[in-house]
């Protein structure tokens, strides 16, 4: 959209408000960039107004035809005038009700019969809940088999390890991205945990006591419980909660969205590592052919996607505080001051682990390794880390071992002082190589400076944990793998 430079004309003022008012409305108002740039469409379409204002209703439905199934005065013809029903959307509970009434004169006397505003407006945010979970999992389940197929491609490619950020002993590539893959599994765990333990506030009335329909049902206890069980069953849940308020207990809120939360901190470790990675030129994100690294430095490659994520996962975990101080704050059996905070945080938290996870998706989809880069960055390090198996070799050839110390300790301290005094290389085998002292372990050294002999059982670990923990976690999702993500940048 192209704005004539008239439009700031002060000169003008009459033709620019008017140029202004006849833009576009999405122009002309805030757009949460969640949903308008980067959110999939089925969890945008999760938390609309449609599926909302359409939930409603077919729980007005649910609720008539189990009254009517339980001995109410209410007809077929009732029912099937709310059936067939157009849907109209409007913002509010009882605005929604004086609707769905007026188009269906006939089933007007029953529609939200005995019930309170929560019992659409609980019951529907327990469904996008759910439903919400049913869209993550199977996303959360394809990063977790891009990355096991990582995984095991790079197994056993010897990498520097760090601890501190400082060089430590060598681990492989497949092996750390194992410890980002036993987060990811704790993830789905917590997730699969959160979305079967949601249950159906059902059938409750005002205050939680089922009041209202015990009268509807002229004192019929059992009734009213059949009530409640039929529109939980109707809603595709197995159970309701035997005990509320007015609303479900806030702590469900606090359940479903720190298992969230949790999973942005896993993400965001995951891509602070991957960028760390970027820098030293040891792995980079995909980056397409026609992609700008930036702006003013043309052969850079920044890694926009993990950054993205970044950024996001730290919005997800903030978001949290939320339910936490609401689920605080609630009084007695409920008050009002929740909802305007949850009609944000509960769509929020579920909109931004989507976009997290199909971006992450596509970072493990296309990871690229440099192993040339990786293996001059060990060389550099080696020599240091492979001290003990030279005083080791030493000493099985007839060695002194603490003349060999000394001998290895000076060495070290010499090719450290290259290194960092001098910013050459690491000399320390030419130091060794030169020295007679070492002559009776000069033809061991490729043997003892060989980087698979520092990695440890880093293979096995990788391939026992994949074929435990990893693969059967993803059976369920087998039909839901070959989806593949490209993303606009």
């Amino acid at each position: 959209c192209s704005i004539n430079s008239a439009l700031y004309d002060e000169s003008n003022l009459e033709q620019t408000t008017a140029s202004l008012l006849n833009m576009e409305d999405d122009f002309m108002k805030y757009r949460s960039p969640l949903v308008s740039r980067y959110a999939s469409k089925e969890m945008a379409y999760n938390f609309s107004d449609r599926k909302k204002f359409t939930t409603w209703r077919k729980l007005w439905i649910y609720l008539a035809k189990a009254e009517k199934a339980l001995g109410l005065p209410i007809t077929d013809a009732q029912v099937q005038e709310m059936e067939n029903e157009e849907r109209k959307l409007r913002h509010d509970v009882m605005a929604h009700v004086h609707t769905f009434a007026h188009c269906c004169p006939t089933a007007a006397p029953i529609i939200h019969l005995g019930a309170t505003s929560c019992y659409v407006g609980d019951n529907t945010d327990l469904i996008m809940l759910r439903d919400g979970f049913d869209i993550l999992l199977p996303k959360l389940a394809r990063v977790i088999d891009r990355l096991a197929n990582f995984a095991e491609k790079y197994a056993d490619l010897p990498t520097l390890g760090f601890t501190h950020y400082q060089p430590a002993q060598l681990t492989t590539v497949g092996k750390r991205a194992c410890l980002w893959l036993q987060d990811l599994v704790m993830d789905m765990r917590n997730l699969q945990r959160a979305r079967d333990d949601l249950r159906f506030r059902g059938v409750k009335g005002t205050t939680g006591t089922q009041a209202s329909f015990l009268q509807l049902f002229q004192g019929d206890h059992d009734k009213v419980e059949e009530l409640d069980r039929m529109v939980t069953d109707m809603a595709g849940f197995k159970k309701s909660y035997l005990v509320t308020g007015q609303t479900y207990s806030r702590k469900v809120d606090i359940d479903s969205l720190s298992c969230l939360a949790s999973m942005g901190a896993t993400i965001h470790k995951i891509c602070t590592d991957i960028r760390l990675l970027a820098n030293m030129k040891e792995i980079e994100e995909p980056f397409e052919k026609e992609q700008i690294g930036s702006s003013a430095m043309p052969y850079k490659r920044n890694p926009m996607r993990a950054e993205r994520c970044c950024s996001l996962a730290r919005h997800l975990v903030a978001l949290l505080a939320d339910p936490l101080q609401t689920a605080s704050v609630q009084w007695l059996e409920r008050t009002l001051d929740d909802s305007a905070n949850r009609r944000i945080s509960l769509p929020e938290s579920f909109l931004t682990a989507d976009i997290i996870l199909t971006t992450l998706q596509n970072i493990t989809e296309g990871l690229v390794v440099y192993p040339k880069v990786i293996e001059r960055h060990i060389r550099h390090e080696l020599p240091f880390m492979a001290t003990e198996n030279l005083i080791m070799a030493m000493v099985k050839a007839g060695g002194n071992r603490q003349d060999c110390h000394e001998k290895i300790r000076v060495l070290s301290q010499q090719a450290a002082a290259v290194v960092k005094q001098e910013g050459g290389d690491n000399d320390l085998l030419v130091r060794v190589q030169a020295d007679p002292y070492f002559a009776p372990i000069l033809g061991q050294l490729d043997s003892l400076l060989d980087p698979k002999t520092f990695i440890g059982r880093a293979p096995q670990q990788v391939a026992r944990f994949l074929s435990e923990e990893v693969r059967p976690l993803l059976e369920p999702y087998k039909s839901k793998m070959d989806v593949k993500i490209e993303l606009e940048l």
